[in-house]
């Protein structure tokens, strides 16, 4: 006779699992660190599975009202599993100089609630290896709030230059194309 334990074990065993197994492009990545918080981004834990938006933001840039829009679609689609990622990056000369600037202008000055990290390089050969990958797949940003829309496999869907929109009609379409793939199942 089976016991309890046994049979729960041999029932759960039969289940898929709902983890995502994490695709190159978020894995075997060092953790980003979050904007003003000693807490981590691990990108395979947070995002694998998940549609994604992926941009480099600077704080002093004539893009930078593009956050209202970026935090509207997030909030718009976050109940689908939109997730979205903001890097800030000096590489076009337009970040703050400190963090705490950052951070005023992304949560305060713009209402930000998804995930920011500390800035990050994210063009040419010292880009962190988000972005290395995200050119591989696509292309380097030329400038600010380059916007790379991610489906649930890891692959980008589309990218967008900084000139778009974040309610733009063809970003909404990736994002909508990336919400709509089926999960990605783990492998056992």
């Amino acid at each position: 006779m089976m016991t309890r334990f046994a049979a729960l074990a041999l029932s759960l065993s039969a289940m898929p699992l709902w983890a995502a197994e994490c695709p190159p492009l978020l894995k075997d990545q060092a953790p980003l660190q979050h904007l003003r918080s000693k807490e981590q981004i691990d990108l395979c834990q947070r995002f694998a599975g998940k549609p994604l938006v992926v941009v480099n933001t600077a704080s002093h840039c004539g893009f930078t009202p593009q956050f209202k829009g970026l935090e509207a679609l997030y909030q718009r689609y976050k109940d689908q599993g939109l997730e979205v990622l903001g890097v800030p990056s000096d590489d076009f000369r337009q970040e703050a100089d400190t963090t705490e600037e950052t951070a005023k202008v992304c949560f305060i000055n713009y209402g930000v609630t998804f995930a920011m990290s500390e800035p990050q390089p994210v063009s040419g050969a010292n880009a962190v290896p988000l972005f290395r990958e995200l050119a591989e797949q696509s292309s380097a940003p030329r400038w600010n709030f380059y916007k790379y829309v991610v489906g649930r496999d890891g692959k980008v869907v589309a990218s967008f230059s900084s000139l778009t929109k974040p309610d733009d009609e063809d970003l909404i379409a990736a994002v909508e194309q990336a919400i709509a793939q089926p999960q990605v199942p783990a492998t056992q």
